[in-house]
C-alpha cells in the first residue's frame, strides 16, 4: 500500500497501526513532520545528511550517508553478530557440559576423577582463546538475508540449539570416560589416562566446530570442511597448545600430564 502526501498524525497512525497487528516497524524520515512517527516505530532511522536535528534526536539510527544501501548491510551485519554469539554458546556449554557430566558421573560412582581441575582451566584457556574466539569472527551464512526475521522475544538458546547442547554434551562425556577408563584397564597410569582424556575432549570440540560453524545450512560441504583461514589458524594453534601440554616438561609439571 502506498500512502501519498501524509501529514505527521496520519504518519504516526500508520505506525500504530502496524505495531498492533504484531508487526516490528523500522521508519525513516528526515523533517520535523516524520519525528513523532520515528520516536513511535520500533527502529527509527533518520537521515544523517539531509535529516534535521530533531528527526535525529527522535530516531534509534542515524542513517550517516543517506544510503538506504547501508541499512540493508545493518541488517546482515546484525544477523551475522547475533548468529555467531548463538555458535559460541552452541560450541562452549557442550565442552562445559562434558567436563561437568564426566565428573559428576565419576564423583557418584566413586570412581577416580578423569580430569584434574587444573587441566579443566587448562581445557577452557585453550579451548576458549582459540575455536571459540574465532567463532565470534566467522562470515555471514549464505542464506542470512533470505530468512524470514526472527520473533523479537526468541532467546539465543532455542529449544533445538538446547536439545543439540544436552547431547553433545552426553556424547563429549562418554568420550571422556569411555577412553580414560579404557587407558587404565590397559594398565596405564593416572597421569596418562587424564592426558588422553583432555586430548580427546579437545579433538572432539575441534571435530564439533566445523558442525557448529553452520546452524541454518549443512555442514556437510566443501566449505564446511575446508573452513576459513581463522579457523584453520586456531585449530592450528591449539594443536600446538596441545603438544606442549602433552610432551613439554614444564607443562607436564604444571597440569600433572604426560
Amino acid at each position: 500500500d502506498v500512502f501519498a502526501r501524509a501529514s505527521p498524525e496520519h504518519k504516526l497512525r500508520i505506525v500504530r497501526a502496524l505495531q498492533a497487528q504484531g508487526a516490528i516497524v523500522a521508519m525513516t524520515g528526515d523533517g520535523v513532520n516524520d519525528s513523532p512517527a520515528l520516536k513511535q516505530a520500533d527502529v527509527g532511522t533518520a537521515m544523517g545528511i539531509k535529516g534535521t536535528e530533531a528527526a535525529r534526536q527522535a530516531s534509534d539510527m542515524v542513517l550517516l550517508d543517506d544510503n538506504f544501501a547501508s541499512i540493508v548491510a545493518a541488517v546482515k551485519e546484525g544477523r551475522t553478530v547475533h548468529d555467531n554469539i548463538r555458535k559460541v554458546i552452541a560450541l562452549t556449554l557442550p565442552t562445559n557440559g562434558g567436563e561437568t557430566a564426566a565428573v559428576v558421573l565419576a564423583i557418584l560412582m566413586g570412581f577416580t576423577l578423569p580430569i584434574s581441575a587444573t587441566q579443566i582451566l587448562w581445557i577452557n584457556l585453550a579451548t576458549e582463546t582459540t575455536l571459540g574466539l574465532v567463532l565470534a569472527f566467522e562470515p555471514s551464512e549464505a542464506d542470512i538475508m533470505k530468512r524470514a526475521p526472527r520473533r523479537p522475544d526468541a532467546p539465543l538458546l532455542s529449544p533445538f540449539l538446547l536439545w543439540r547442547v544436552l547431547f553433545v554434551s552426553v556424547l563429549f562425556a562418554g568420550a571422556v570416560l569411555l577412553v580414560f577408563y579404557g587407558a587404565l584397564a590397559r594398565g596405564a597410569d593416572l597421569e596418562f589416562a587424564r592426558t588422553m582424556a583432555v586430548n580427546t575432549l579437545v579433538a572432539a570440540q575441534i571435530f564439533y566446530l566445523f558442525s557448529v560453524r553452520f546452524l541454518a545450512s549443512p555442514s556437510m560441504t566443501w566449505r564446511g570442511a575446508l573452513g576459513t583461514p581463522a579457523v584453520l589458524i586456531a585449530i592450528g594453534v591449539l594443536v600446538l597448545a596441545q603438544l606442549a601440554f602433552t610432551y613439554l616438561p614444564a607443562m607436564n609439571d604444571l597440569f600433572e600430564s604426560r
